[in-house]
């Protein structure tokens, strides 16, 4: 089971989640209570041990800015959040970036990995970071194919049943681990990481 952390903001909650055993490590670029300039997201990413993902999210913006602030940060791959355009992941693919597509039910039919050109799909609820778990049921009739990890209000107490609800290749947590809006619970990350992998 492919885990990643996102929304991380600190040294200690890059630590906690590389100790926990992440497989990627989120930092949010653009407007959000967890967002990172790129010099500060640079210089906790450059802490990340090369086996595990570097990602830059960035949402609301042109692809060509996103694309911009993910390579000012030094991630090794860019999440772009929301409603983007097969043509948008066209306009970044000459970059040295992995692309993560990230999305939710309501905005698209297409849901296999990959078919933009990016490296993961990440289906998240239609308010992303908003600690919301959507209906898994909605799986049942439109179930994504290839890699791609379940997001939305999981955290450690329901990741399990909805790993076995909706049988992803990964999942990806932000909210759900946290003690307050914007703020990481380390003890709440070793123990989503934890639960995440013994579902699967």
């Amino acid at each position: 089971m492919y885990v990643k952390v996102c929304g991380v903001r600190t040294p200690g909650d890059v630590a906690a989640a590389v100790e926990a055993g992440a497989d990627a490590i989120g930092f949010v670029l653009t407007e959000s209570v967890r967002r990172l300039e790129p010099a500060a997201a640079r210089e906790l990413a450059a802490a990340v041990p090369e086996h595990i993902l570097t990602v830059g999210v960035a949402a609301g913006v042109p692809a060509a800015e996103a694309g911009q602030l993910a390579l000012a940060a030094g991630v090794r791959a860019l999440q772009l959040h929301g409603p983007y355009p097969r043509e948008a992941f066209d306009e970044l693919a000459g970059l040295p970036l992995r692309l993560v597509r990230a999305t939710s039910l309501d905005e698209t039919a297409e849901l296999t990995a990959g078919a933009y050109g990016e490296e993961l799909l990440l289906l998240d609820s239609p308010v992303a970071g908003s600690g919301a778990q959507w209906d898994l049921a909605r799986l049942n009739q439109a179930a994504p194919q290839g890699h791609w990890l379940l997001a939305g209000g999981l955290n450690p107490d329901n990741v399990a049943a909805a790993i076995t609800a909706a049988r992803p290749w990964g999942v990806d947590v932000s909210s759900g681990v946290e003690s307050t809006r914007g703020v990481k619970d380390h003890a709440r990350i070793r123990a989503f990481v934890a639960a995440a992998r013994a579902a699967a």
